[in-house]
């Protein structure tokens, strides 16, 4: 290799340690854990059929079928969308300003499940776009994902007066469409975000703190549950178990990613 190029390339792996600090810092992290490259999360890994020959008929055929898929999925949550909009089983639509559906890729691996929108979200109709949006963000990034990589939704779909904590009948009332959402989406890894979604798809009363750091079973669906970002920006020692949690989930989508390309 030529003295330029191994510069270049020394100047690019100092660049990515710097970036994994900065992001192990934000959790909280005092020992940082290195990782080869080749662990980020992608639709399709280095090794998978569409990277080694995409001109071929076969990877052709499979990326018409994303695509397809995609397609499906984005006209189904659409549908559903529009269906929401019409929605007066409870008076929360009487208050809002927006519904807030969900955002990202409806083909996504991950999906993470919140609670209900807050002021921000209601004023601009898309989940985790405040402080606690933010936060998540960060979390996603620091899997080596992207906002729109993933899917985003709440229990509920409209803010509660105040931001007040949802009550049991509009939990009941809403649910379904959830329900409808991970069903179109069929991710293969849901993350829920505090109290709310974890009891609320688990049917449980155990508590965020019980339940986290493990998988658990959503209707065959390897499910984590962690902290609520919110919570996070009240209690940020807690961000390394968060942390953990996320290194687990990484793990786990990097392990069907490959299975999947073996097939």
């Amino acid at each position: 290799m030529h003295p330029g190029e191994i510069k270049k390339e020394f100047v690019s792996i100092l660049k990515a340690l710097k970036s994994r600090v900065e992001i192990e810092k934000g959790f909280g992290i005092e020992i940082v854990t290195l990782a080869r490259s080749d662990n980020r999360v992608s639709k399709d890994p280095p090794d998978s059929p569409i990277n080694r020959n995409p001109a071929t008929t076969k990877e052709s055929c499979g990326v018409q079928a994303r695509m397809s898929k995609k397609e499906t999925r984005t006209r189904q949550l659409e549908e559903l969308r529009q269906e929401m909009l019409t929605c007066h089983k409870c008076p929360l639509n009487e208050s809002r300003t927006n519904l807030v559906f969900g955002t990202g890729d409806p083909a996504a691996d991950l999906m993470f499940v919140g609670e209900a929108p807050g002021r921000d979200e209601d004023l601009q109709g898309e989940p985790f776009v405040g402080r606690a949006g933010q936060l998540l963000n960060k979390i996603i990034e620091a899997i080596g994902m992207k906002r729109n990589d993933v899917y985003i939704a709440n229990v509920l779909k409209c803010r509660p007066p105040g931001n007040r904590n949802p009550q049991p009948e509009e939990i009941a009332l809403c649910m379904p469409y959830l329900i409808k959402q991970i069903e179109i989406i069929k991710p293969k890894v849901l993350c829920a975000l505090g109290t709310f979604a974890a009891q609320t798809l688990l049917d449980t009363k155990a508590s965020v703190g019980t339940l986290r750091g493990k998988f658990h079973d959503y209707k065959g669906i390897p499910m984590m549950v962690t902290y609520h970002p919110a919570y996070l920006l009240r209690n940020p020692n807690d961000k390394a178990r968060v942390w953990e949690d996320m290194k687990k989930v990484r793990d786990l989508l990097l392990e069907l990613t490959h299975k999947k390309s073996q097939t």
